[in-house]
């Protein structure tokens, strides 16, 4: 099955297009998601985090408490990248269960025409780029960005934090075998994303399973 990888930093309008994506018949994968799914009480991988910042992440059943990882997590690019190495080659494992199961296939299951893998922290995650046929990156300049996240209510010294820990766009967009500019915001983002839809042929599978419904 064709994957594509979709990159994006923070409010670049990533998870807009994987979730448009998914309304055009992808299969979605979101790797935030599946890595919330690992964190099972009492595993190696929770333990594990545990142990590298603090106990007192955890509440009282032994679950992790997402925010307060966050806050120490993403505190800093080293922190960050020490939250990545644990929980990345955990998450390449069972990114590429999913992504190579077969079941995905057969006639009990849905046949998705492409898969779609939200990557919303790509350093570190270099290794996992062999899983995909293309690699796309929802692009907008830092000060767009900014605005946006702050008119969602996020607090700018908390986009600041999680931004710092994120690779700048240039180094981002070097990644990427192809490049969707999002700093309008506006329609234009879907207009690219039908032509990459088009170019792939994935327009008329889409079309043929609606008319088909």
């Amino acid at each position: 099955m064709f994957t594509v990888f979709v990159l994006g930093n923070i409010a670049s309008g990533k998870s807009t297009a994987c979730r448009y994506f998914e309304s055009r018949g992808a299969m979605l994968i979101d790797l935030d998601e599946l890595a919330k799914s690992l964190y099972v009480p009492g595993s190696d991988i929770v333990n594990a985090l545990a142990d590298e910042f603090g106990w007192d992440i955890l509440d009282e059943e032994g679950a992790i408490r997402r925010s307060i990882l966050a806050s120490r997590a993403f505190a800093s690019p080293d922190s960050a990248a020490r939250l990545n190495g644990i929980v990345h080659p955990v998450l390449i494992e069972q990114l590429s269960l999913r992504i190579l199961d077969p079941v995905c296939c057969t006639v009990s299951s849905p046949r998705y025409p492409f898969a779609v893998v939200e990557v919303s922290a790509p350093t570190g995650f270099e290794d996992a780029f062999g899983l995909a046929d293309e690699i796309l990156v929802i692009s907008a300049p830092l000060s767009v960005r900014r605005e946006r996240a702050i008119q969602r209510g996020m607090e700018p010294s908390d986009f600041d934090a999680r931004s710092a820990c994120q690779p700048d766009e240039s180094a981002l967009c070097n990644l990427a075998t192809t490049v969707i500019d999002n700093a309008a915001g506006d329609n234009s983002l879907f207009e690219q994303l039908d032509a990459w839809l088009a170019r792939h042929g994935f327009v008329d599978v889409v079309d043929k399973e609606e008319a088909d419904a």
